[in-house]
């Protein structure tokens, strides 16, 4: 048997035994360590758990929670369950496994709020009915507590579905509610206590609508009375009549008919299950007005009502409650002025008509004022012959003329070219104005198609036959250039005749041009009555006299000197701006045909 070699005892490696053993006492103390911890509750801190209470005593309760160490919670937060006693079990908030000295920190009050807000929140989301407690009343609404420790509130407009005037009323009472709107970041809670009679309500509508049928008549009393309308209560369902649907005559409110809390009888109109709306109609329990009408009325017969609608385009009339006519503005007056319809009456007069139409199929009458009056153009040719003078009144311009009104439905055209013998008007707001008077001569009658052609002029004598002798071909007249252009020049003659002088003939003896303002001799070179004009030149006249020196003409003369005469002796008295006196022109063409009997004896 082979033998090693035995070492000697102080040359033995004893730190090899001592690690080995140190290993394996540290191995067993974790074992027994993991084995410990395994005996308590595992949980998280800013948890909720359930805790037995150990001890309880008027500053503190130990509460175990099944951790190495028991928690502390104060008396206070227990003081809302006086009836709590060691072995009940409670629910606590983790705040900290251990604070600075390893206490376990718990709190039963955050508990409580955590798990109200986890019911408040499934009440919002499931609409659950809960029970609160009215605690006091704040601005706008009540202050309820619900779910023990959670204060939400309650607006003074979800309390009821009437109007509440004192909340002091529902302080100190429970109350059910639902929870209506959740604010988590300023921790806020609205609740409503109508909700839930709301839904009672719909309920009831929902059980009433669905036994309903139009035309069906019901007993309800009047709730409310709005401008357009009444609110009838049909015993848990309210229903509305139209304000048209109150009377078959027109009504400017309902309180005319009906008045608040009395009974009525109404008609079903229409409903709608999905909106709950429902239609009701007072009037349709009384037979229509116009299957009641007389029914001898007919055309052209006279009637008598009261205007009780009106318009631009007319007015509607009532002859009977329900039944109305209109009349239209066309039919007030013969005039052809465009007109509104309150120029002639208002909401409230008492009128009387003659019937135009009548259809009772369609319940339509129109009616006319104007038809009780005589139609003036049946005797317009008697009243208003041709040639016959009267004063209109200026109603209207065009660029073609003046548009008058003789008497009412009679009005006349004054044409633009029969205002004025010698002006030449460019537009008739030169010669007057709307609302002015002016006196008129009758031209031209057209009683088929109701026109009347009208004159101005023509109230004087035709000046133009007395300026045929004054302002004869070759005859020589001092003028004033009024105006210029690039074809000639305007030139006002004697009396205010214009006269037209070309270019070419306004130059003067020392070839230069007549200037605008200029006054100087024109010659006559051309005369038309029918056309009313005269043409004028001042080049001729210097021509004419150099070329007559030496040779005078002493009939020419002596008749030329005559009518410069007559012309200056008019010209003394009368001023150039106006038409002339007609007189003093006829009696200057006379002694303008006496001079020339005396040329000629």
């Amino acid at each position: 048997m082979d033998y090693k070699e035995v070492k000697p005892l102080e040359d033995f490696d004893w730190s090899a035994i001592d690690s080995k053993s140190e290993k394996k006492n540290q191995a067993e103390i974790d074992a027994q360590s993991e084995a410990y911890e395994k005996t308590f509750n595992q949980f998280t801190e800013q948890e909720v758990i359930e805790g037995t209470i150990v001890s309880i005593s008027d500053r503190e309760a130990v509460v175990n929670i099944g951790f190495k160490s028991d928690g502390v919670i104060p008396a206070s937060e227990l003081r809302y369950n006086p009836d709590l006693k060691a072995g009940d079990k409670i629910e606590v908030y983790v705040e900290s496994q251990e604070d600075a000295n390893g206490q376990l920190l718990l709190s039963h009050k955050k508990a409580r709020i955590l798990k109200s807000w986890e019911r408040v929140n499934q009440a919002y989301e499931s609409q659950e009915i809960i029970t609160g407690y009215v605690k006091s009343r704040t601005k706008g609404g009540l202050i309820v507590t619900v779910f023990d420790n959670i204060e939400a509130f309650l607006p003074g407009s979800q309390i009821d579905v009437k109007p509440i005037r004192d909340y002091d009323v529902f302080v100190d009472k429970n109350m059910e509610f639902k929870v209506v709107k959740i604010n988590h970041e300023y921790k806020n809670v609205v609740v409503s206590h109508k909700a839930l009679i709301e839904d009672e309500i719909e309920a009831q509508k929902a059980e009433i609508i669905s036994h309903l049928e139009k035309g069906q008549v019901l007993e309800g009393v009047v709730k409310n009375i709005t401008s357009y309308g009444v609110f009838i209560d049909l015993g848990g369902v309210d229903g509305l009549i139209h304000i048209t649907d109150l009377s078959w005559g027109r009504i400017s409110h309902p309180e005319e008919i009906v008045h608040l809390d009395e009974k009525i009888n109404v008609v079903i109109l229409d409903f709608d299950e999905a909106k709950r709306r429902i239609a009701l109609g007072l009037k349709q329990l009384t037979p229509h007005p116009w299957d009641a009408l007389d029914p001898n009325l007919k055309e052209g017969d006279h009637v008598k009502g009261k205007v009780v609608v009106i318009a631009d385009y007319g007015a509607f009339v009532e002859i009977v409650p329900g039944v109305e006519g209109l009349i239209h503005v066309s039919e007030m007056s013969w005039s052809q002025h465009l007109r509104s319809a309150q120029d002639f009456m208002k909401v409230g007069d008492e009128v009387e008509a003659v019937i135009l139409t009548l259809n009772r199929e369609e319940r339509k009458m129109s009616l006319g004022i104007k038809q009780l009056m005589p139609d003036p153009w049946l005797a317009i040719a008697e009243k208003y012959p041709v040639g016959s003078k009267h004063t209109a009144t200026v109603r209207n311009f065009t660029n073609f003329g003046i548009f008058v009104e003789l008497e009412e439905g009679v009005d006349g055209l004054i044409h633009i070219s029969d205002l004025s013998w010698s002006k030449k008007i460019k537009h008739p707001a030169e010669f007057t104005k709307i609302g002015d008077k002016i006196d008129v001569v009758v031209l031209e009658v057209d009683a088929e198609n109701r026109r009347l052609s009208l004159g101005h002029k023509q109230l004087e004598e035709n000046p133009w036959d007395v300026y045929e002798s004054i302002f004869t071909v070759g005859s020589v007249h001092q003028g004033t250039i009024a105006s210029m252009n690039d074809k000639g020049a305007t030139v006002t003659l004697p009396y205010g005749v214009e006269g037209f002088a070309p270019m070419r003939h306004l130059e003067k003896a020392d070839k230069s041009k007549a200037k605008n303002g200029e006054t100087l001799d024109f010659k006559v070179i051309e005369f038309s009555k029918e056309n009313k004009k005269i043409i004028v030149s001042h080049t001729r006249v210097n021509q004419d006299a150099v070329e007559g020196e030496g040779r005078v003409d002493d009939s020419e003369a002596k008749k030329e000197r005559a009518t410069k005469k007559t012309v200056k002796k008019i010209n003394d008295t009368l001023e150039k701006t106006t038409l002339g006196d007609l007189d003093v022109l006829a009696n200057l063409k006379e002694e303008l045909e006496k001079a020339d009997e005396g040329e000629t004896k």
